[in-house]
């Protein structure tokens, strides 16, 4: 017995979490889309999923630098304008990847932990707001059903 529960806790420790609310039909691939600039991988990786599906993706004009040097902080504070025109923002924010070879070894041997919201910049809605960790395989297929679910359709315009 209590090797099952251990064994049980173990796998029920190891497994990916996510917490998805995602609004369906709600993404116009035609319309422009705002990504800021550099990240980890999944922000890296959801400019490529939404450049791959033909998106019209923007990172928008440095507008101002904080360096380091003249602020307490150990990190540049970059400031960017999101161009005009652009109908929905991405924001990402994530901790630094994890080398997993064991656990991810067939599913893209990294670990990531994230969370993601796009919104509708006209009016605010949040269209999707993701909170998820796990390997990068999966991570990327979800990344890819949450954007089958959310795009319009061209035939239901």
């Amino acid at each position: 017995m209590f090797r099952a529960v251990a064994i049980l806790s173990l796998i029920l420790g190891l497994t990916a979490c996510n917490s998805v609310y995602v609004k369906p039909n709600s993404l116009d691939p035609t319309q422009k889309i705002y990504v800021p600039v550099g990240g980890y991988s999944m922000k890296r990786s959801i400019k490529l999923a939404l450049q791959n599906r033909g998106y019209d993706i923007r990172t928008g004009a440095l507008i101002k630098t904080n360096d380091a040097a003249d602020s307490s902080s150990d990190f540049d504070i970059e400031t960017y304008k999101i161009p005009s025109g652009t109908k929905y923002s991405v924001r990402v924010r994530e901790r630094g990847e994890i080398f997993r070879p064991i656990w991810c070894m067939f599913n893209g041997f990294w670990w990531w932990n994230f969370n993601v919201s796009i919104v509708e910049q006209k009016t605010g809605t949040e269209i999707l707001s993701w909170r998820g960790r796990g390997c990068q395989n999966s991570s990327l297929r979800k990344l890819d059903a949450l954007l089958d679910t959310m795009e319009i359709k061209k035939d239901s315009k």
